[in-house]
């Protein structure tokens, strides 16, 4: 019998293929998502991956067992399906398990108007009504089966977040590792005949035959580097494989960190709604915090996740909140995070400013970062409590992992939602003491 709680992360379910997440699991999620939402009707997605329409399948039959209706979008990216939820207003379910690689899948559940399902938020509710089903016969409905195309609709609904006007010719490449990006942003981008596009790698195929579909890792983003070095391109963009996040690279080669977008972005939506809140999650740098401040918003600071995210953004009426791992949420797109639109949005900045990506960076890059250095290690608890322990002398929160402020430096440890790795995130005012820092810490890690 499949184990749940292998399965069940604290925002969405994700497992390899079949050992630890099968059609049999799929089919009592079904069972659940209906039994927890009370919904008459739900959409359902699917990324690249070859275990997703398989999965698919299973889940429609425990939908409609409990004679629920199912709308099925086929394939398609996260936002697409948030944008589905949303605008229907039904819960929904997407079939990914986004970075990981090609042996995993997953689901990422929400309620009626794209509400996040997380562990605190519905999840845990889900996984026991799951666990109740599981191994039981179970008889679908295909009747209540309709496939819809949205990709259009989705399409007009991210450039409603531009003023077209403003945009100038650009040169582009998107690097979609042969993810749901080679769907959706030929669908936008089709649209604004003064862009000149190129695509990379934009075969859908869940093997993901040229490089992981993760673009944190700075050794998934070098080929497009080079790309863009070598064809003179204005900007690179580098989507994820179920393309919900998005990471920028200017005519320079160089990668823009998830923390310069959000810094950049919220200067946009501070201009656009003067005093508005913003969100960033705790391992963004500084800058974010300072650039709000200093463009009279009200800023908050959060845990990492989606679910989290979306649940603070409703609490707080934030117009926009951004996360160092390259998701960015709109209030305008049901609180739900989207690549797709975020990068449009930097692309009018660079068009309303007449500046390259490389000059637009600037003001917001204050400090020096580490970026996301995990490791693997057997007692991350453990570990934890040994760094804590080791710099007890500064401030520490536990508010995602543990935060430690040493004044010009500060660091974040947090265990992995998703992988058996512990994540560290160091800011410091200079290269040199970010390398020496980064150094004693993951010496004091591995130890």
């Amino acid at each position: 019998m499949p184990n749940l709680d292998a399965v069940v992360k604290a925002y969405d379910v994700r497992g390899t293929v079949p050992d630890q997440f099968d059609e049999s699991l799929a089919r009592a999620f079904g069972v659940a998502f209906v039994e927890y939402t009370q919904a008459s009707s739900v959409v359902v997605a699917h990324d690249m991956r070859p275990s997703g329409p398989g999965l698919v399948a299973a889940f429609e039959e425990g939908v409609t067992s409990r004679g629920a209706s199912v709308v099925n979008l086929g394939l398609a990216s996260t936002d697409l399906l948030y944008y589905a939820s949303g605008s229907m207003n039904v819960p929904g379910a997407m079939f990914t398990a986004s970075h990981n690689p090609a042996q995993y899948n997953g689901i990422k559940m929400c309620t009626a108007g794209a509400k996040s399902i997380g562990i605190d938020s519905g999840l845990r509710e889900v996984r026991e009504l799951a666990r109740a089903v599981l191994g039981k016969p179970v008889t679908g409905d295909p009747t209540k089966v309709t496939k819809r195309n949205l990709l259009s609709d989705f399409a007009t609904h991210v450039l409603s977040f531009v003023d077209t006007s403003l945009l100038r010719p650009l040169k582009i490449v998107a690097d979609t590792a042969n993810g749901m990006g080679g769907l959706v942003v030929p669908a936008v981008f089709d649209r604004l005949p003064l862009f000149d596009v190129e695509i990379m790698y934009g075969e859908l195929d869940g093997t993901f035959p040229n490089h992981p579909a993760d673009p944190i890792q700075p050794a998934n983003q070098r080929d497009l580097q080079a790309r863009v070095l070598a064809g003179g391109f204005d900007v690179g963009l580098a989507f994820d494989g179920d393309a919900d996040r998005v990471f920028l690279v200017d005519e320079l080669g160089r990668t823009v960190s998830g923390s310069t977008t959000t810094a950049i972005l919220a200067k946009v939506f501070l201009r656009r709604k003067p005093g508005a809140m913003i969100l960033y999650n705790l391992i963004s740098s500084r800058a974010v915090r300072e650039v709000i401040e200093e463009g009279g918003g009200k800023w908050m600071r959060t845990k990492n996740g989606h679910s989290y995210m979306k649940g603070v953004m409703a609490d707080t009426g934030a117009v926009f909140a951004g996360e160092h791992s390259g998701h960015y949420y709109f209030a305008d797109n049901f609180r739900a995070d989207s690549g797709l639109i975020a990068a449009l949005i930097v692309l009018e900045e660079m068009g309303r400013t007449g500046l390259p990506l490389s000059k637009l960076r600037e003001p917001v890059e204050r400090y020096a970062s580490s970026g996301e250095i995990n490791t693997q290690v057997k007692d991350i608890e453990a570990v934890i409590a040994r760094v804590a322990d080791k710099y007890s002398r500064y401030p520490q929160d536990r508010l995602d992992g543990l935060t430690v402020d040493c004044g010009d430096w500060w660091f974040n440890v947090r265990p992995s939602n998703t992988e058996p790795l512990l994540r560290l995130n160091l800011e410091a005012a200079t290269r040199e003491q970010c390398d020496t820092q980064v150094a004693e810490l993951l010496q004091l890690i591995t130890a």
